[in-house]
């Protein structure tokens, strides 16, 4: 059971940044004005999109992997808080120069933020291991 609760966070990041690449990267143009204010129109867009997809897609198959291969574990849990933590201070910055985005911005900041402090907690729970 120790098990399940240490890999949980890495494996809930996992699930979270591969549906976020797939929504991001897979069909721009299609999925990203039913999600967000604004259509993905330019060749280029859907290039940066793609790219973006691919960074996540490789994040979350590194996170997966130290749940198997728990040797990495504690360095992808590190990933997690960095990453999580940049889009959250990144949101949070946007927040006060922009004011409050729409609720789908709104939840990805909060569980980012959560991913982070998760993250954290269990660094200091797991770390005689």
């Amino acid at each position: 059971m120790k098990e399940v609760h240490k890999n949980l966070h890495l494996s809930l990041s996992t699930a979270a940044i591969l549906v976020v690449g797939v929504t991001y990267g897979l069909h721009p143009n299609t999925f990203l004005p039913l999600f967000f204010d604004f259509s993905v129109e330019s060749t280029d867009l859907n290039h940066v999109f793609r790219a973006m997809m691919g960074c996540y897609f490789a994040l979350g198959i590194y996170w997966g992997y130290s749940v198997l291969f728990q040797k990495h574990w504690r360095s992808a849990t590190y990933s997690v808080i960095f990453f999580m933590g940049g889009l959250a201070a990144g949101r949070l910055l946007s927040i006060i120069v922009d004011g409050i985005p729409s609720t789908a911005f709104t939840v990805g900041t909060v569980l980012e933020i959560l991913f982070v402090v998760w993250g954290c907690y269990n660094l200091k729970v797991y770390a005689k291991e």
